[in-house]
């Protein structure tokens, strides 16, 4: 477990890769929102289930099975707590963020939506918030509509409550932009879909891994996030969503462990979690989701936000001394990402030119699209900061920027 205080040396111990070399120079891992790296405790957690504890759950009367449904039901206990949820049941494992927001555009489009119906998603989402609700609009015959985004990566909090009329049937958007960085007025976006009975989901993907969440004070009815973005593995993520949403919506997929009584004439299913869990889960993944929250409950997770905030404040004064740089999102609530362009330079030649000093960050659409056109270009550099990441680090992105900055000149 790493130090009850902050200190980042002491914190990047806690994760291997960071010390790896990539082209004979330190990796400078700047790629956050796409993927987060992994402390060893969550490694160490993986080597340990699958050496010593591997068996399927829910369903044997022997000890590994028993031992290890025990664990896999503490971590959602451990979840609930994550998110100040009061009710464990109302917890579903997924595949991740994408797989939980299908889940519910589906179960929406059998039960909720029809013709003349509106979703309505913000400008500013990632694609797994778009993509689904266009499909159950095309399957239900409603509409998906659209919130502006200002110039400076903000919304456009004046057109939403237009936008929030008797037509509308749920309000699912992003806390925090993969792209802009821009952390939305959540809560106030709830408050005011509620003032109209609209049922809102939040995509918190790309808020968990740098802020506490609390549901119950957020007010959503549904909450989304993936386990990679949170320091532990890929494959898992959660669904959270309030219990009188949850049994109205139907089962998302069938198979073995979401059901009570099979037969011919008719199936009858578990209540919560199980109707929304078929199948052999991620077993593994959820323990290690169960690792990363552990070492995140051991930081000074405040301290480790103050650090990010100081990251994020030199690296913007940095990228702007570079001749012909001009960032995208300058939102006054941000988290810690930069998106860039270079008058001159493509995304992916700003992408590759770091690589080759070892500095990790991401070049494309970033799955937001749509945002991207609305800005006039197709794709930026990105890069995005987590609490392991340092000053240091940031100096090397500024100096690498200024040498590519000659090098196209």
């Amino acid at each position: 477990m790493p130090n009850s205080r902050f200190d980042t040396e002491i914190i990047r111990a806690d994760f291997p890769i960071l010390h790896r070399e990539v082209g004979g120079r330190p990796l400078s891992y700047l790629d956050n929102a796409a993927t987060a790296q992994k402390p060893k405790a969550v490694i160490d957690a993986l080597e340990r289930y699958y050496t010593f504890e591997n068996a399927n759950i829910h369903r044997g009367v022997h000890y590994l099975s028993e031992q290890l449904t025990e664990a896999y039901e503490a971590v959602r206990l451990q979840v609930a707590d994550f998110l100040g949820a009061k009710d464990a049941a109302e917890v579903i494992f997924t595949r991740g963020a994408t797989e939980g927001i299908n889940l519910i555009a589906e179960g929406f489009s059998k039960t909720c939506l029809g013709p003349g119906d509106e979703i309505l998603i913000t400008h500013m989402e990632h694609h797994a918030n778009i993509v689904p609700w266009q499909m159950a609009a095309e399957q239900s015959g409603a509409q998906v509509k659209v919130v502006p985004v200002l110039p400076d990566g903000s919304l456009d909090m004046e057109a939403l409550p237009a936008l929030l009329n008797e037509r509308t049937r749920i309000f699912a958007f992003v806390h925090t932009s993969n792209t802009l960085g821009t952390i939305n007025p959540a809560k106030e976006m709830i408050a005011m879909a509620h003032a109209k009975g609209i049922p809102v989901l939040l995509d918190g993907a790309q808020l968990v891994p740098h802020a506490p969440v609390d549901v119950a004070e957020l007010d959503c009815d549904f909450f989304v996030f993936s386990g990679h973005k949170l320091f532990g593995p890929t494959g898992i993520g959660v669904l959270w969503g309030k219990r009188e949403w949850l049994e109205r919506l139907p089962p998302y997929q069938g198979g073995g462990d979401m059901i009570e009584v099979v037969d011919f004439a008719g199936t009858t299913y578990k209540g919560l979690p199980g109707k929304f869990e078929a199948g052999t889960p991620h077993i593994a993944g959820v323990i290690g989701l169960g690792a990363a929250i552990d070492y995140l409950n051991g930081m000074d997770r405040t301290a480790a936000l103050v650090h990010e905030e100081s990251l994020l404040k030199a690296a913007t004064a940095a990228l702007v001394e570079v001749p012909g740089l001009q960032i995208f999102g300058t939102a006054p609530q941000k988290a810690s990402v930069l998106s860039f362009l270079i008058e001159g330079v493509h995304p992916h030649d700003i992408g590759t030119f770091l690589n080759a000093d070892g500095i990790a960050i991401r070049a494309g659409h970033h799955c937001t699209q749509p945002l991207l056109k609305e800005f006039g270009f197709a794709a930026t550099a990105r890069a995005s900061f987590a609490f392991y990441n340092t000053l240091e680090e940031v100096e090397r992105l500024r100096a690498s920027l200024h040498k590519l900055r000659q090098f196209f000149d």
